[in-house]
């Protein structure tokens, strides 16, 4: 099998996962305002890293010199 296509395959698991978490931390974000209560912080990183790793990926998955 094509070492390209075994890495592409992990991409798009990986790819689904980040969104995941950016859409799940959002949601959270806009809640917990809703409801009024405090935003931790965690929350604010975990949505900073996701889309940091989606824009990552986004620009050029195979490209090592990124």
């Amino acid at each position: 099998m094509n070492t390209r296509l075994q890495t592409d395959v992990w991409i798009y698991r990986i790819f689904v996962v980040l969104g995941a978490i950016f859409v799940a931390s959002g949601i959270a974000t806009i809640v917990l305002r809703f409801i009024g209560l405090q935003l931790p912080e965690i929350l604010y990183a975990l949505e900073a890293i996701a889309l940091g790793g989606l824009v990552r990926l986004s620009i050029s998955p195979l490209n090592r010199e990124l």
